[in-house]
């Protein structure tokens, strides 16, 4: 499989980004919905929220190589068949996801540096907290943070069955070029 992408499939690392993004994304909502619940004396207490942050900050370096990638490799363009309002469906709704999980990450991130404090990735470094004097910031970024997540996963719901519909009604490639297939 080709590394860059093609005028008629991804490659090899725009698919890699764009499945391990969506499993992140879908793994960190996951962690974040158990960890709210979590009381005091769980084990987990400190861990989850801890591990929820670094996979985060992880997911932030990832979605900017992504970002770069599409100016060094562009994605192939929409399919012929499409109608107008699907390829400005498909423009935006890719836009849409690109700005929400940017905007969901800063949140993350003004949530965890409210009260001074980096935020340690994995134990191996630590990314300095540069904006904590906001009014209410933990409060106002979490709140942010929390109907972003929940609009993010359901719009990626939608993206992905806007994929299927491609796939199994529409019989067209959109579904199997991001799978390294060739559209024919």
């Amino acid at each position: 499989m080709q590394w860059r992408n093609s005028p008629a499939r991804y490659g090899l690392v725009s698919i890699v980004l764009h499945w391990g993004i969506a499993l992140a994304v879908f793994s960190l909502f996951g962690l974040g919905f158990w960890m709210v619940d979590l009381d005091y004396y769980s084990g987990w207490y400190r861990t989850a929220p801890d591990l929820h942050k670094s996979i985060g900050l992880t997911l932030f370096t990832l979605m900017l190589l992504r970002l770069l990638w599409r100016f060094i490799s562009p994605p192939p363009p929409t399919l012929s068949s499409y109608s107008r309002l699907t390829r400005l469906g498909a423009h935006w709704g890719h836009a849409l996801l690109y700005v929400g999980l940017f905007a969901l990450m800063v949140a993350g991130y003004l949530i965890s540096t409210a009260e001074g404090s980096g935020i340690s990735v994995f134990g191996l470094f630590e990314v300095p907290a540069t904006l904590t004097s906001l009014p209410e910031q933990a409060d106002l970024a979490g709140w942010i943070h929390e109907y972003l997540a929940w609009g993010l996963v359901i719009f990626a719901g939608l993206h992905g069955l806007a994929a299927l519909k491609h796939h199994f009604l529409d019989r067209d490639a959109t579904l199997l070029r991001m799978l390294g297939r060739r559209a024919d």
